[in-house]
């Protein structure tokens, strides 16, 4: 099946941003964050976890030639029960796929909302 589309929330210099709910993860599908053409825009993830038990949630490597840092592999974190954590920023030269997106799959369905920070603004 396809991974669901994780549209981001842009964080606001001196502003605000109401708090958007976030998706849930189905784990089978994953999710796919669509790239963005600013190379100066960081991505972050706030992954909560209701899920009864603790889980990861994994960042997968890109694909060459755009993430040529992809022989890092992935970055997997893993987030507690009833807890919430911040993933991120992340590099396009480690995990940005052939499309530009970036793909996030987790071991148990987490709620998963992803920011965007222009760093031309701040």
């Amino acid at each position: 099946m396809a991974r669901a589309t994780l549209t981001p929330s842009a964080l606001v210099p001196n502003g605000s941003l109401a708090d958007p709910s976030g998706t849930a993860n189905v784990v089978a599908n994953g999710l796919t964050i669509a790239g963005n053409s600013r190379s100066n825009v960081s991505l972050w993830l706030r992954v909560a976890n209701a899920s009864g038990g603790s889980g990861t949630v994994t960042v997968k490597a890109g694909t060459q030639p755009s993430a040529i840092s992809s022989g890092q592999g992935d970055l997997v974190v893993t987030v507690a029960n009833s807890a919430t954590s911040w993933v991120g920023p992340f590099d396009s030269s480690r995990f940005q796929q052939s499309d530009g997106s970036i793909s996030v799959d987790s071991s148990v369905v987490m709620t998963v909302t992803a920011f965007t920070l222009d760093g031309r603004r701040v």
